[in-house]
């Protein structure tokens, strides 16, 4: 049994508008139904009408649930996990709840997956009937493979913008003038936090397309999983070599921050040095000891010399020892 479709509706909560949208299309032999962000009700009903596990459906409404696949006599439940392609703030990740069945398709979403939202209203109100077609003519298993294909290909360009990222910090590392240190934290943390969704992304979907293989005997999809199960691992692989490249990056940037900072102490050190004599000689001249040259002075240099040796033997005996030890350069 097809249910109602609901009329759209706002939810107002924590003084943002969240939007509720029940989409149906109808397919070839097959019915389509997009949930965005459902409450309790629509979603209690719509277990109602097609017979699903109560506890997938609090699954569903929570927030935040791990990526799992759960099988069926008749039909298979899976949560997926993506970045936040589309979204404001920055939350850890968008999730995409299926119910796949011979004769239905159910996809649960917030609405912040922009590829899903826009193929909902290609296939409602597109204009492009020929991908219109091909999406709802073939089965609820095609379909589900072009749903999960937009958005790993969008995984694909969130790859290309972080290699961008390493790019632009390549060439500030070798840049004195530019510090890059906070970008490759915030690098670093985007890149574990995509490698934590898509691992799991990758045996969801492997296990997502044995199930389809079990559920539709009539239908090959084995090669077309294939496809995305590669992209998946090109993404995997584009993550473990970027962040390989961030820890040479890291140890490149502590290195030379290391070299100019003693580049700079060495500058200080060096201007220190050089206001030592002058220290040394006023700090004689403001003793309490005849001087030649003092105000009290009577000319006799015996305390002046006795002063003199007094600084030179101990500097000349340290100057030495450096110089053996390799610390002075010839």
């Amino acid at each position: 049994m097809i249910p109602k479709k609901l009329r759209p509706g706002k939810k107002r909560a924590e003084g943002a508008v969240t939007v509720r949208k029940r989409t149906v299309i109808h397919g070839n032999g097959f019915t389509w139904t997009s949930m965005q962000n459902p409450d309790r009700y629509e979603m209690e009903h719509i277990a109602s009408d097609y017979n699903l596990n109560t506890l997938n459906i609090e699954d569903c409404l929570a927030k935040f649930e791990l990526a799992k696949l759960d099988r069926y006599d008749d039909h298979i439940f899976a949560i997926l996990h993506f970045p936040p392609l589309a979204s404001k703030g920055h939350p850890q990740h968008s999730q995409l709840s299926i119910f796949l069945g011979r004769n239905f398709l159910i996809t649960v979403h917030q609405g912040n997956l922009k590829p899903l939202v826009d193929l909902i209203d290609l296939c409602e109100n597109g204009t492009d009937h020929k991908r219109k077609q091909r999406l709802l003519q073939r089965s609820p298993y095609m379909l589900l493979h072009e749903i999960i294909d937009v958005l790993v290909d969008e995984l694909l360009h969130t790859m290309r913008r972080v290699i961008a990222n390493i790019d632009d910090i390549e060439e500030g590392a070798f840049d004195e003038k530019r510090s890059i240190a906070k970008k490759i934290s915030i690098l670093r943390r985007e890149i574990t936090t995509l490698r934590r969704i898509v691992v799991p992304l990758k045996r969801i979907t492997l296990e997502t397309a044995k199930q389809v293989s079990r559920l539709s005997a009539s239908e090959d999809l084995a090669q077309h999983f294939d496809d995305i199960i590669d992209h998946i691992d090109k993404v995997i692989e584009t993550l473990e070599e970027s962040r390989e490249t961030l820890e040479i990056y890291k140890d490149t940037d502590y290195m030379l921050s290391t070299e100019k900072t003693n580049k700079v102490l060495a500058v200080l050190t060096i201007i220190f040095m050089l206001a030592i004599p002058a220290t040394i000689i006023g700090t004689f001249y403001g003793m309490n000891v005849s001087l030649p040259g003092g105000i009290d002075g009577n000319g006799d240099y015996t305390t002046f010399v006795i002063v003199i040796l007094a600084s030179v033997i101990p500097a000349t005996i340290m100057y030495a020892y450096f110089r053996r030890l390799g610390w002075l350069s010839s």
